[in-house]
């Protein structure tokens, strides 16, 4: 049974690199009975951002991933971190420092000066036999952990195999500020033992915290977790992902016209695999998903297919699912009386919902202006005489027009008795009823907004537009 947790800063909004990580987090601890957590890690108030934590809560209610236990806010912990920093120094196993920035920097300095890597050097840590300097006045000190000055730290990761750091890589880190305030690395080893972690699968940008936070756990003796640290996404390029490529937050995917089912199944597949299958609901994920099977090379953003598996989404969900969903587009159906008609067939070219509502409102909307190169290569000389025949014909059979094939039924002896080529009749038709070239079938069309609206349409086209092209 896998514990689990999502533990973003609101410092910005969540983007999809994120939400990939929750959603493979979630995957596994559904998947194994277990509990998916989330917690804010909000304890930088200069960075924080209020409209950044609505954002976060808001994707995760439109994705369907909701925590299993209250949200966490770090702020709302400061004194459980301050309880096991005074623990720690009162066992000898973190120290006060009092060594200044100016000091810091010069030292710094020195080491880079001689091709040494930057570390602190342990001035302030108490050794047997050691005198430590005289405490300067008006310094406020750091708290410093000891970390292991010999050996290795060593873990095994789900994703990258059996890890190895040398002790020397891990110097005396600080583990809170001068003002008291605990920081990252050392809150998150606490909050994730306390929230009971057994799995911690994050960025592998967070893999050189890891050593780190295992001296936190050693020092005070909790169990490390699992830790599974996933590649990257990058763009098609192979570079960092951009806002431009598609970083940007996740909210903006369901204004852009995504359902969430379509970005969840992207991002399962941007790391994770089960042979050539793309399409996943969330049933087959949670029976399919193991992070032990996660990639270890960076994957690559691909806009087409995202846009490949939303139009399959639009496709199968349910047209009432479709209905609601457009209502956030101004797009209202639930009055429309030829509503089914309307979304069965304006679906399926949509990619996004988005140009749903486009395809929707080019069908019920009058058209106020019509396509000028349409008009003039589709209209000639006799077109408006045979539009009005056609029409006449449909008065002439009003009482048996009510579904497409209908339209067809009638429509077909007549291109056949005039030598008509289809797109000089349905051409002309399609710019009358909708303005433009292109659109779905004809018969359609005039099956959804009825005899009446197409007589009206076609009228209206031959007295505003047609006229003009002839």
């Amino acid at each position: 049974m896998a514990i689990t947790r999502f533990a973003p800063s609101p410092t910005g909004y969540l983007h999809i690199g994120g939400l990939r990580t929750a959603l493979y987090s979630y995957l596994w601890a559904k998947k194994t009975g277990g509990e998916f957590k989330l917690r804010i890690e909000d304890t930088d108030n200069a960075r924080n951002n209020e409209d950044a934590v609505r954002a976060i809560l808001e994707a995760f209610e439109w994705v369907g991933m909701p925590s299993d236990c209250e949200i966490e806010y770090q702020s709302k912990r400061i004194d459980i971190y301050k309880k096991y920093i005074a623990q720690l120094l009162e066992e000898g196993k973190a120290y006060k420092c009092y060594m200044s920035r100016e000091e810091l920097d010069a030292l710094r300095a020195k080491q880079e000066a001689a091709k040494e890597n930057p570390r602190y050097d342990g001035t302030w840590r108490p050794e047997e036999g050691k005198v430590l300097p005289q405490i300067p006045e008006g310094v406020d000190p750091v708290i410093r952990i000891k970390a292991p000055t010999e050996g290795t730290i060593e873990f095994e990761d789900g994703v990258k195999g059996k890890m190895s750091f040398d002790a020397s890589q891990v110097d005396d880190f600080v583990i809170a500020r001068a003002n008291g305030m605990p920081i990252y690395n050392f809150v998150v080893a606490i909050d994730d033992h306390l929230m009971g972690m057994t799995d911690v699968l994050r960025g592998d940008d967070h893999l050189s915290n890891t050593p780190k936070q295992i001296v936190i756990y050693n020092a005070l003796g909790f169990d490390v977790p699992k830790f599974y640290h996933m590649p990257m996404i990058n763009n098609p390029q192979g570079k960092k992902l951009s806002k431009r490529d598609g970083a940007m937050d996740v909210m903006q995917y369901k204004k852009d016209g995504y359902l969430p089912e379509a970005l969840l199944n992207f991002l399962v597949r941007l790391g994770w695999s089960n042979g050539d299958q793309e399409i996943f609901s969330m049933d087959e994920m949670l029976e399919l998903f193991d992070p032990n099977n996660i990639n270890k090379s960076a994957s690559a953003y691909n806009a087409e297919k995202l846009l490949w598996l939303n139009a399959h989404y639009i496709k199968n969900v349910s047209n009432e699912r479709l209905a609601k969903e457009l209502e956030a587009f101004d797009c209202y159906l639930h009055g429309h009386d030829k509503k089914e008609m309307l979304l069965d067939l304006s679906k399926e070219r949509a990619q996004t919902l988005i140009e749903l509502k486009e395809a929707i409102e080019k069908i019920i909307n009058v058209p106020t202006s019509y396509e000028a190169k349409g008009s003039k290569k589709f209209v000639k000389e006799g077109t408006i005489e045979m539009l009005e025949n056609y029409l006449s014909l449909l008065e002439e059979n009003k009482d048996s027009l009510h579904l497409a094939p209908d339209y067809e039924l009638v429509t077909k002896p007549f291109i056949e008795e005039k030598g008509l080529k289809f797109p000089q009749l349905f051409q002309p038709i399609r710019i009358a009823l909708t303005g433009g070239t292109q659109a779905p079938s004809v018969y359609d069309i005039m099956a959804i907004l009825g005899l009446d609206e197409v007589k009206d349409r076609i009228n209206n086209a031959i007295e505003k537009n047609f006229g003009k092209e002839v």
